[in-house]
C-alpha cells in the first residue's frame, strides 16, 4: 500500500515537471507559433525574431534584399505616372545601397518596419513621384546656427523621400553620410542613394526610436500636425499604406496605428 502511494506520489511529481517543460518550451504557445521575448505568441518578427524563446524562431536576421524584393518596390512605383521625375530617379538598388552605409538598420529591421518606412515613403513621394518639395518658396536657412552655416546662394528646402529641410539638418545628415551637403544641397536630387540616406539618417534618428509605440506614433514623429488633427486624411493614407505593406509583407499591422 505504501509502495503504491510512493508510486502515485512520482508519477504526479514527474506530470508537474512534465507539464512545466511543455509550458517553457512553448510559452503556452502552439508549436507553430513563435514565443516572443515578452511571452506573447505570435509568427511575425516581433514575435520569431530578436528574443524569440520558443518555437520556428527565426535564428538570424532575416537580409533586406530579401524583404525589399524588386517585385515588392515595382509594385509601388508603377503607381507614379510616367512624367514623374521619380520615377527615373529612385530605385530598389538605390534603397538598398543607401541602406548599406546604417549597419544599425540593416542589422536589426523587420518586414513590419519596413511597411512602415515604405508607407511613409508612398505618402510623402506620391509612389516615389516627387524628389523634392513641390512649390517650394524661401531658403529655409537658419542664420543664427554657427555649425551648420549657410552656403552663398542655397536653398535648403525638402528635398529627398522624406523631404530635408534647413541648413542644420542638411548639414548633420551630409555628415554622417560624407557628403558636404551644406555646399550642395541639389545633390539630395541628383543622387538617389544619397537621397535615399537622407531618408534613412532622419528615419534612424526620428523615427525608429518610436518604431515599438506602434505605426501612430511614427505619424506624429514624421508629421505632429496631421496628429493634431490638421490633415486627417494624409493619417488616414498613410494607415491605409502600411495595413497593405503588412499585408504584401506577411506581418500582423500590429496595436496603436493612428495616433
Amino acid at each position: 500500500m505504501a509502495l503504491t502511494k510512493l508510486f502515485a506520489v512520482f508519477l504526479i511529481c514527474l506530470f508537474s515537471f512534465y507539464s512545466k517543460t511543455a509550458k517553457s518550451q512553448y510559452c503556452g504557445c502552439s508549436p507553430i507559433l513563435c514565443c516572443s521575448q515578452k511571452g506573447y505568441c505570435g509568427i511575425d518578427d516581433d514575435y520569431c525574431g530578436s528574443g524569440c524563446r520558443s518555437g520556428p524562431c527565426r535564428k538570424s536576421k532575416e537580409p533586406l534584399d530579401r524583404i525589399v524584393t524588386q517585385e515588392f518596390f515595382d509594385k509601388i512605383i508603377s503607381q507614379a505616372n510616367n512624367s514623374c521625375a521619380g520615377k527615373r530617379f529612385y530605385t530598389r538598388d538605390s534603397f538598398i545601397n543607401a541602406a548599406n552605409t546604417f549597419p544599425n538598420f540593416t542589422s536589426f529591421v523587420t518586414r513590419r518596419e519596413i511597411a512602415t518606412l515604405f508607407a511613409h515613403f508612398t505618402h510623402e513621394t506620391k509612389h516615389f513621384c516627387y524628389i523634392e518639395e513641390v512649390g517650394s518658396s524661401g531658403d529655409y536657412c537658419d542664420k543664427n546656427n554657427r555649425e551648420y552655416p549657410c552656403a552663398l546662394g542655397k536653398n535648403y528646402y525638402g528635398r529627398g523621400p522624406f523631404q530635408l529641410t534647413w541648413n542644420y539638418n542638411y548639414g548633420a545628415c551630409g555628415r554622417i553620410l560624407g557628403v558636404d551637403l551644406l555646399s550642395q544641397p541639389e545633390f539630395v536630387t541628383s543622387n538617389p542613394n544619397v537621397s535615399f540616406g537622407t531618408a534613412l539618417w532622419f528615419w534612424m534618428n526620428s523615427v525608429r526610436p518610436v518604431l515599438s509605440q506602434g505605426f501612430g506614433a511614427t505619424i506624429r514623429a514624421i508629421n505632429v500636425m496631421e496628429c493634431n488633427g490638421e490633415n486627417s486624411g494624409a493619417v488616414n493614407a498613410r494607415i491605409r499604406y502600411y495595413r497593405d505593406y503588412c499585408g504584401q509583407l506577411g506581418v500582423e499591422s500590429g496595436a496603436n496605428i493612428t495616433c
